[in-house]
């Protein structure tokens, strides 16, 4: 047994270990993205009034935070039965469009730079942001952080903190917004947009100008699993990260349903395995088959590729345009090219940054309209958003009181860990040969996740912050043969 320390640590958010298991021959059989923190949130949060669980259920994450603070402000309104105004909805729609650009330009540049500005085999010790400011300039990382700071501000004026937002009451919000803070808010947005169109400039230049990246992208062999597919749909089917309906495609594109938010268990089912503390989330009309794609099995992904996927396209102008150029250059749509997550994340903070700036110039955005007093008997409700990461689900169930007896939350990274983990080991029977894993091996099956950005901490609900990923290999008898580890 060999140990294999790889410094800077793996670039997700929590816990993570991978199991590989080795045939007789030496081969991969098969691996296992191992979740071992403990799920225990939802237990935290009973007893509690419900309307404090848009303040508590933010502490899951310190990446999305104001997901999961959305998510539980729509779950209490549904609670309430009270429909927020409409100048309350265009501001958390605004709120969001921060949050949105904020997490997506830290995945993009941060987490998931590294492994196409220096590509995978660069040494351990450039993958990281620093790698990426010295291959790409000192003026474009001042430009990230700058970017990062302007939309974690605007969620600051809206929110009332830059992170772990309380701007959420049911019925609607807080605070209103003055001329001066609208003002404000569109200069940023202005300047956001300007950023995300060189974001969309630096990707078509470094990664799609890169023949070999492109290849990786395209072949079939690495990171490609046909699945169903998952998003939040405004009335036109485009995509929307606030409201709407949940639409699944099928592998083909056909659309395999269309629900509201409140429907959601009529549709979907958790399924455990004894493994790994994270649950596996599958349409419950086609049933748990394993850890496999295809159309008769239950999987399915969201994420940004998985929104694209299930939309019929983009609600503002420019996103749409780099829309139809990506699937043109996919070749098919849906598109099961996982690594294509980061080209339709770079198009959602397009997308995002013409959403925020239409939502600052819009005349209800600076209304004293924004909140609707409950008057109903709380009993219960279900909120969703799209997190970065994802279709994210909050559900509570309160007395007559509004003291909160159950919660159940299905995370971006619970919907996507099949896939994660069938994509895991497609890469990982290709790469590693006869029980060998080098640091190149590990780090492109560890692509296989990230580019899904999950947030482990969000899925299981851990109370610790460290971040060690482990990478083992067994032989066909299950003794350990290698191990490669990031801490």
């Amino acid at each position: 047994m060999r140990k294999i320390t790889i410094d800077p640590i793996t670039r997700l958010e929590g816990h993570g270990k991978i199991d590989i298991f080795l045939n007789e021959a030496g081969d991969v059989e098969n691996a296992y993205l191992q979740i071992p923190e403990l799920r225990g949130f939802e237990k935290f949060c009973e007893g509690k009034y419900v309307e404090e669980l848009p303040r508590i259920t933010p502490k899951i994450c310190g990446v999305c935070p104001e997901a999961h603070h959305l998510a539980g402000t729509k779950a209490v309104d549904a609670v309430y039965n009270v429909d927020p105004p409409v100048a309350a909805k265009k501001l958390r729609e605004l709120f969001y469009c921060a949050h949105m650009i904020h997490s997506h330009i830290a995945h993009f540049y941060a987490l998931a730079g590294p492994d196409f500005i220096l590509g995978p085999d660069a040494p351990p010790e450039q993958r990281n942001i620093l790698g990426v400011v010295a291959k790409v300039g000192l003026d474009l990382g001042k430009e990230v952080i700058k970017h990062r700071a302007y939309a974690q501000q605007i969620q600051e004026m809206i929110g009332g903190r830059a992170t772990q937002p309380v701007c959420g009451l049911p019925g609607g919000n807080s605070k209103s917004i003055n001329e001066d803070e609208r003002k404000s808010i569109e200069e940023k947005s202005r300047a956001c947009l300007e950023f995300a169109k060189l974001t969309i400039k630096i990707f078509e230049d470094i990664v799609l100008k890169n023949k070999d990246y492109v290849d990786i992208i395209l072949s079939k062999d690495l990171y490609y699993i046909e699945t169903y597919y998952m998003g939040l749909v405004d009335k036109n089917n485009k995509v929307n990260f606030y409201d709407g309906n949940i639409r699944v495609v099928d592998p083909n594109g056909k659309e395999y349903v269309k629900f509201a938010p409140a429907d959601y268990l009529k549709h979907m089912a958790e399924h455990v395995e004894k493994w790994s503390y994270m649950k596996f989330v599958y349409l419950k009309a086609i049933g748990w088959k394993g850890l496999v794609g295809g159309i008769d099995s239950g999987i399915y992904q969201v994420a940004p590729l998985g929104r694209l996927n299930a939309s019929e396209g983009m609600a503002t102008p420019l996103a749409q345009i780099e829309f139809e150029k990506m699937y043109k250059t996919l070749g098919a749509k849906p598109a099961h090219n996982t690594l294509a997550n980061h080209w339709a994340r770079v198009i959602e903070i397009l997308y995002a940054a013409e959403r925020m700036l239409e939502l600052s110039l819009d005349a209800d955005i600076t209304s004293k309209d924004i909140r609707k007093i409950p008057t109903a008997v709380p009993d219960e409700g279900v909120g969703v958003v799209e997190a970065p990461r994802g279709t994210l689900f909050h559900h509570y169930k309160t007395d007559e009181s509004g003291i909160t007896k159950k919660v159940n939350l299905i995370v971006a990274t619970g919907n996507n860990y099949a896939a994660m983990c069938a994509t895991i080991a497609k890469v990982a029977k290709k790469l590693i040969i006869k029980g060998k894993a080098d640091n190149k091996a590990l780090n492109m099956v560890e692509m296989a996740f990230r580019t899904y950005d999950p947030c482990m901490s969000c899925a299981t609900h851990a109370i610790a912050g460290e971040m060690p990923l482990i990478l083992n290999v067994h032989d066909h008898n299950g003794n350990l043969t290698d191990s490669l580890r990031r801490d």
